[in-house]
């Protein structure tokens, strides 16, 4: 990233700190009373050495500024309190609302973008780099406020006391600038880069826990963790470097402070002794004490921003990434498409072309006419197109040429919600979210009763083995070890039963169901599809031969399409396939 894209996502950041700038001005006016306040107390601090004289000690003098000096401490803790708390508030409110727009607008990118891209990548996106980012900011925000302060606040106090050793300071503090802008720069693009390894490496983390089964099955142990261990190195040579050149910056700077000490030292003594020797005392002993703490507290906020270097590039770099997936165009818009009311499930495609890559054509020419109520079978070798088909008809994805239309609308001029909203789907692959098993069946439809739940459940048969659970329709479940793929995929079916649409899609839909429970569910599929369109992608001889017309897939096309029968007399691929299979069993 360079410089240019590095402030923009500063200033991307700002924005969100933008709302919170009744807490910034919190901050800023707390930061400065208690730097003030502190720099004061030096004054009276040198104030009270100079009462120490060769005779012995001034208390007379002494005690009112020892009193003020105890005045001052509970203000200044105060201020500090109230800065840490405005400070953590202005943090935290910002990194939920860049949480909240990360997640929001996933929900809006469209499914090819979570298709290509690693899961663990964009979890690590929302979840790790703005911890970063929050990181980032809360140390950066408290350094800044205060360190700004004191720079400014102890260089007016210094060139009040004296502004000839105050040059001192002034000409030897751009080193420590130049030093910390070299190092910081080398810092930004190595944290970028650990980055973007952590990334990956929670993708892959994320893609060997969802298949350690078969990780475990086929004997890939080493070489998981061979390839694992590749990762994890790279992570570790990478976060190395970047601790390595962040670990330079505080003790160059403290360096170059400890130069404005020992010159502050050097020519505020040479002042004192000069000054002594003339006769005419214009700088003090206490004013040299004074001056030397200013040149510390000076120095300090130097030392402090450069400690937080590796947490503001880390920020920056995780804020880069953040922005990229905020930054992801949306799905096209359907804003002002009509709302699909009434569908009478027809569906209709007209020269359909689709594709995932321009130069890999899938579906080429694709014609079809389903009538309302009719039952779809769709068959074909794998990679023929079937799955992408369901895409297509359910807008997962946009033809690149050809129209389709349901209840004779074309899909793009009516609202996806309402499209989809008129399919019942179940596919092979379920997903069971944490949350109650009565939650989990109504997720398509919230307001149902217990009543409607049960009933769905029932005619998916699922009501029983939900029962036995330990607290039956309120059992949590979670997407891990809780039920069986089978009994998964009877509540996917439960969800489609409870909502009842005018149009089905069953993508193997009972797949994982043993052929007791399958007779059972298809026959419930045959109540649930009456004057239903109903499209069902299957390879059991059983669920295609009862199908009203049966679409052959080979290529992206369709190359038959009939009755069981039909097909089976034409003697050509369908017959085939089916021949294979039973070949095969």
């Amino acid at each position: 990233m360079n410089n240019s894209n590095k402030k923009g996502a500063l200033l991307r950041i700002l924005k969100y700190v933008k709302p919170q700038m009744g807490l910034v001005a919190v901050t800023i006016i707390c930061a400065a009373a208690s730097v003030l306040l502190s720099l004061y107390t030096t004054v009276l601090i040198g104030n009270a050495v100079d009462c120490i004289t060769d005779s012995g000690v001034d208390f007379e003098s002494m005690t009112p500024i020892l009193i003020a000096i105890a005045a001052i401490i509970p203000p200044v803790a105060l201020c500090q309190w109230l800065m840490y708390f405005a400070t953590n508030k202005i943090t935290h409110t910002t990194v939920k609302a860049l949480r909240r727009d990360a997640f929001t607008h996933l929900q809006k990118l469209p499914l090819s973008y979570i298709d290509v891209n690693s899961h663990g990548d964009i979890i690590s996106r929302i979840v790790n780099d703005v911890d970063a980012i929050s990181e980032g900011l809360l140390q950066g925000f408290q350094q800044l406020f205060t360190g700004v302060v004191t720079i400014i606040g102890t260089l007016c106090f210094m060139v009040s006391l004296n502004w000839q050793i105050a040059l001192v300071v002034v000409f030897i503090t751009p080193l420590s600038f130049a030093v910390a802008a070299v190092i910081s720069k080398l810092c930004f693009n190595k944290f970028k880069e650990q980055s973007s390894i952590k990334g990956e490496l929670t993708g892959y983390i994320d893609e060997h826990i969802g298949g350690q089964r078969l990780v475990k099955a086929f004997g890939f142990e080493q070489l998981t963790e061979k390839q694992f261990g590749e990762i994890n190195e790279r992570l570790n040579i990478c976060g190395r470097r970047a601790q390595f050149y962040s670990a330079l910056t505080n003790p160059c700077t403290r360096f170059v402070n400890s130069l404005v000490y020992a010159g502050v030292g050097v020519f505020g003594a040479l002042k004192v002794a000069g000054d002594i020797g003339s006769g005419n005392i214009a700088f003090t002993v206490g004013d040299l004490s004074c001056f030397l703490q200013y040149a510390n507290q000076y120095t300090k906020p130097f030392n402090e921003i450069s400690g937080v270097v590796t947490e503001l590039q880390s920020a920056l770099a995780s804020a880069a990434r953040l922005f990229a997936l905020i930054d992801e165009p949306d799905e096209i818009s359907d804003e002002g498409n009509r709302v699909l009311e009434h569908c009478n499930g027809r569906v209709e495609l007209d020269n359909v072309c689709f594709s995932y890559l321009p130069q890999k054509p899938l579906i080429e020419n694709l014609n079809l006419s389903v009538k309302s109520g009719q039952h779809i079978a769709i068959v074909g070798p794998t990679g023929c197109g079937k799955t992408t088909l369901i895409n297509l008809l359910m807008r997962f994805y946009d033809v690149v040429s050809g129209e389709i239309r349901v209840s004779g609308e074309p899909v793009t001029s009516i609202t996806r919600n309402s499209l989809r909203g008129s399919f019942g789907i179940v596919l092979q692959e379920t997903w069971i979210f944490r949350g109650t098993v009565r939650d989990n069946i109504a997720y398509g439809k919230p307001d149902a009763t217990l009543e409607e739940i049960t009933a769905a459940a029932k005619a998916a048969h699922a009501h029983s083995f939900i029962k036995r659970l330990p607290q039956g329709y309120d059992t949590v479940i979670t997407d891990g070890g809780d039920l069986s793929q089978g009994q998964k995929q009877l509540l996917s079916i439960a969800r489609v039963m409870l909502s009842l649409p005018p149009m089905l899609i069953l993508d193997e839909a009972t797949s994982s169901i043993d052929t007791r429970t399958e007779m059972r569910i298809q026959n419930a599929f045959d109540k649930m599809m009456e004057g239903r369109t109903s499209f069902v992608v299957a390879h059991r001889l059983s669920t295609i031969r009862e199908a009203d017309c049966i679409l052959v897939m080979r290529s992206g096309s369709i190359v038959e399409q009939g009755t069981h029968t039909e097909l089976m007399e034409k003697q050509g691929f369908y017959a085939e396939l089916i021949n294979s299979r039973q070949a095969s069993v």
